[in-house]
Formats: structure tokens, sequence, C-alpha cells
């Protein structure tokens, strides 16, 4: 069970990964060390999944970001999901309810690479694309904790 300050280290880290044990202790009162201490047990019970960098893909060549749903033809899924890891233009996929059976965030160098993954996906199943124009929210911090 979290307790306050577990929570408030959460939304610290939620809103800057890269902020210091100090700060945090200056916002909670404590010190560096049980900050550290702190976070290394959020950490180890997996509260704390991991830390990473988040790149603009425009700026690295990847101006194409399109949602993609699929819904797997009989027998099809397991291959997908075998398929999945190996696909360097996913973001994220989900196995979902529905009529589909897989929504996908995708990022593309432009509509001719997008058609070349979706003739390879329609291999698996029907799919649905959606060219996204902006984003709206992105990477929420959880705030119900």
């Amino acid at each position: 069970m979290l307790d306050r300050i577990d929570t408030k280290l959460i939304r610290l880290l939620q809103q800057n990964a890269r902020i210091s044990y100090t700060a945090m202790g200056k916002e909670v009162g404590l010190s560096s060390a049980a900050i550290a201490d702190r976070v290394r047990r959020l950490e180890d019970q997996g509260v704390i999944l991991g830390y990473s960098t988040q790149v603009d893909p425009s700026k690295v060549g990847q101006s194409l970001h399109a949602i993609i749903h699929l819904r797997a033809f009989v027998g099809m899924l397991k291959p997908f999901l075998a398929r999945v890891p190996s696909l360097k233009e996913i973001r994220n996929c989900y196995r979902v309810t529905g009529n589909e059976n897989i929504i996908m965030e995708v990022v593309l160098e432009d509509q001719r690479h997008l058609e070349a993954l979706i003739d390879l996906l329609i291999s698996y199943g029907e799919t649905r694309t959606h060219i996204v124009l902006s984003q709206v929210i992105r990477d929420a911090p959880l705030t119900s904790i």
C-alpha cells in the first residue's frame, strides 16, 4: 500500500523523471537517502516500471502518425502476435475486446511507408487506419493514486 509520501514521489517523478532526490526531499520533507530508499522500494515492488526518453518522431524522419485496428483472420492472431515485436513502426500495440483484436499506434516516414505496412498487415486480417492529426494529451500521469 502506498502512503502519502510514496504518492507524492510518484507524482513528482511523473512530472519530471530526472528530478533529483534532493529536490524531491525538499518537497516531502525527507533526506536524499530516505528518498533514494523509497524510490528503490517502489522500483523493486514494480510500482515504478522504469524511466525513458521521449523522442519527437517527426524530428527523426517519422512524420506520419496513425492508429491501425486489426481484425485477425481465423488462425492468424497468434502468428500476428509473434510477428509484432519485429515491426519497428509499432510504438504501442494492444490486444483488445470488441470487433477488432488489435489496436496499434504506429509512426512512419510517409504514406508509402504506411501503404507497405498495411500491405503486410492485411495478410493477418482486416485493417482500419486512422491518421493522427494532433495529439491532444500525451502520456498523462496517473492521477488516481
